[in-house]
């Protein structure tokens, strides 16, 4: 497993990231601890949570659970400094604090319920689960219209966020801020409040990325080999399209779509015949579509951690099996004409 410095962090991460969002629906607590196990054997060391997990569904009851039972993981297995762990706040809209836009008090309150939660001391990267403004993705790209904010409130409001950020940082609760379900304009923003006004930098970016899904590919690239921001990549497989699990548009016992059955809006009639299309490069070259597509996602012009999730060990080791799989040049170009003749299927 090759590690690489994570953006102007000093924080050292593994090449993939460890995605925990089913722990605590899809599988138990003692499954989770045994993808954990397996994770860090294989030498993933960088691990990705939020506080609102576990997902499919989110609900009240269960909201908090994830970070829980990495936290008994912590508890039983010890050696915190081994990891380097990532978390999140909610957005308004969920049920952590339905209607609460992100703010420096709710954020000083959530940090210090993911603490507990995940029976730590720190927290290596706190991340914005998505802007209080809203954003184009999860398929809202589609009808996107851009929000008409008061950009004296919207500056005043990110101000206080990184000011809060700052003294978390000086406390020694986080040691680094990042992004999710950004755009390039409120990236920028958050870049430029910060080096004018001396406060955090915000590091990364969590977005959704894969061969099914590639907004990412052309202003926010930019901005992010300009700004040295990685993409921390989520549903590198399309939510498990990109396994070939759903071909023929079935929906197999157990797995994610049997609890979400249009996938969040990804499946549709112009999916499965790219999907296939993928399954047929990896086919043609002799490699496991899963391992494929998520070496892809290292082979882009921007720093990329793909975020791996499973709901099986089967499925977890087959994925950590993408470290280290270089794609050969024949392989980018099918790669390329297939996305060109699918550019968005979803």
């Amino acid at each position: 497993m090759q590690t690489l410095t994570l953006g102007r962090t000093g924080l050292t991460v593994s090449e993939l990231c460890l995605g925990t969002m089913t722990w605590g629906t899809q599988n138990t607590e003692a499954e989770g601890h045994a993808q954990a196990d397996m994770a860090l054997d294989h030498g993933v060391t960088f691990w990705d949570t939020a506080e609102m997990y576990p997902v499919n569904p989110v609900r009240p009851e269960t909201v908090g659970r994830t970070e829980e039972i990495i936290g008994t993981w912590l508890a039983s297995r010890g050696g915190r400094d081994r990891l380097v762990l990532a978390t999140k706040i909610t957005g308004k809209g969920q049920n952590v604090r339905p209607g609460q836009p992100i703010s420096g008090a709710t954020m000083r309150a959530a940090v210090e319920g993911s603490l507990k939660r995940l029976q730590t001391d720190y927290i290596d990267l706190y991340q914005l689960h998505w802007p209080n403004r809203g954003s184009y993705h999860f398929r809202q790209a589609w009808t996107y219209q851009p929000p008409k904010i008061d950009r004296a409130a919207e500056t005043a409001a990110m101000t206080d966020i990184l000011t809060t950020a700052q003294a978390l940082v000086a406390e020694g609760k986080i040691r680094a801020i990042g992004l999710s379900n950004e755009s390039v304009w409120g990236a920028a923003r958050w870049l430029h409040l910060a080096d004018t006004l001396g406060l955090p930098r915000m590091a990364t970016v969590q977005n959704e990325y894969s061969l099914l899904c590639r907004q990412f590919d052309t202003d926010w690239a930019e901005l992010s080999v300009i700004e040295d921001m990685p993409l921390l990549a989520f549903s590198p497989l399309a939510t498990g399209l990109l396994s070939g699990k759903y071909a023929g548009d079935v929906i197999p016992e157990g797995s994610r779509r049997s609890l979400n059955p249009d996938l969040s809006g990804r499946v549709t009639a112009q999916v499965f015949p790219a999907v296939a299309a993928y399954l047929g490069v990896a086919a043609r070259h002799g490699l496991d579509p899963c391992q494929m597509a998520i070496a892809f996602c290292r082979t882009r012009p921007f720093t990329t951690i793909p975020i791996i999730g499973a709901t099986t060990l089967a499925q977890l080791k087959t994925n950590l099996g993408a470290a280290g799989l270089t794609l050969s040049r024949e392989v980018l170009e099918d790669i390329a004409e297939t996305h060109r003749a699918y550019p968005a299927p979803y």
